[in-house]
């Protein structure tokens, strides 16, 4: 539990940001425009990227629940196994200690943990991040790294089971 006192931090966090801009701002209004214009350039670049990520996580949210993915993950199709622990987490936006329960549930039934590591490496892999990383890095790139990520989360969890027997 938080205190009133702890979340007294943001408050100063953002006074001292706002003092920073208005004392630039008074003493070389030239740099205050152009770090408002580059503000205002990569948000208006931004944009378009985050309502489509915000568009399709509702979606996934609202559609997809427990029980949804409790039906399909007790199906023996290997391959839909592998897709639901690879693009679960991505399109999730929960966050992990929300699936804990879940996943202890699976575990205790007979799921493998190759599934279960491999939908929690995919952690790293944040959709709603995308719009930064693709503003900063290019699309190309941000699609091979984010494929690249997901399909190496395959042998991790190969891994984890491996260490994981007793």
């Amino acid at each position: 539990m938080t205190t009133k006192k702890s979340n007294y931090w943001k408050w100063y966090f953002l006074a001292i940001v706002i003092i920073l801009y208005l004392v630039i701002f008074f003493f070389d209004k030239k740099i205050f425009l152009n770090i408002w214009y580059s503000f205002y350039k990569l948000m208006f670049s931004i944009i378009p990227v985050l309502f489509f990520v915000f568009i399709l996580m509702f979606l996934v949210n609202y559609f997809v629940s427990n029980e949804i993915l409790k039906k399909y993950m007790w199906e023996e199709s290997w391959l839909k196994w592998w897709f639901i622990a690879i693009f679960g987490w991505i399109l999730s936006a929960w966050p992990v200690y929300a699936w804990y329960p879940l996943m202890e549930d699976l575990q205790k039934k007979w799921i493998k943990n190759r599934y279960l590591a491999s939908f929690l490496y995919n952690r790293g892999i944040k959709l709603q991040w995308a719009p930064v990383l693709i503003s900063y890095f290019g699309f190309s790139y941000s699609i091979i790294l984010l494929l690249i990520m997901a399909l190496l989360s395959i042998p991790q969890g190969l891994i984890v089971e491996k260490l994981s027997k007793n």
